[in-house]
């Protein structure tokens, strides 16, 4: 209850930064959305461990909870792989200490239970820790059904 209270009360002073200032900000979050992405793709455990908060909570494509050392447990043993990370329409929000991603993602990927690959739209929450560093909270995927829906 204190984070968000203190993010609530962060947001009024993100609106009053200059323009260069929230450039910056969007631009840190893009580089961190990038470096996801890589190690996604090399499934490079140290710095998905570095960029994921210790509380933090997935919900995969088909609507389980996956907690941070789960997450980084798939990678490990392969039983999650992913192949193509294709990324687009990224938006980046930024409110106070806390960022909100939300993207398309075209997917090539392998699972213990079998292939998910695929397009769909993600969101991804960033929050400041106490030494200001990025960390992401939070991760949920939805599967886009039709095709056509892309956008």
């Amino acid at each position: 209850m204190p984070a968000l209270l203190l993010s609530l009360c962060a947001t009024p002073l993100f609106a009053g930064l200059p323009r260069a200032q929230k450039h910056e900000l969007r631009h840190e979050i893009d580089q961190l959305e990038d470096t996801w992405r890589t190690a996604i793709l090399k499934s490079d455990i140290n710095t998905m461990r570095s960029l994921l908060a210790d509380d933090y909570m997935a919900i995969t494509p088909t609507g389980t909870l996956e907690t941070k050392e789960e997450s980084l447990d798939r990678l490990r043993t392969g039983s999650f792989h992913v192949t193509t990370l294709d990324v687009t329409d990224r938006k980046v929000r930024i409110y106070g200490g806390t960022a909100v991603v939300t993207s398309l993602a075209d997917v090539q990927a392998t699972t213990s239970t079998g292939n998910l690959s695929g397009a769909f739209r993600y969101t991804r929450v960033y929050v400041r820790d106490a030494q200001g560093a990025w960390k992401i909270v939070s991760f949920e995927a939805s599967r886009i059904t039709d095709p056509g829906q892309h956008k």
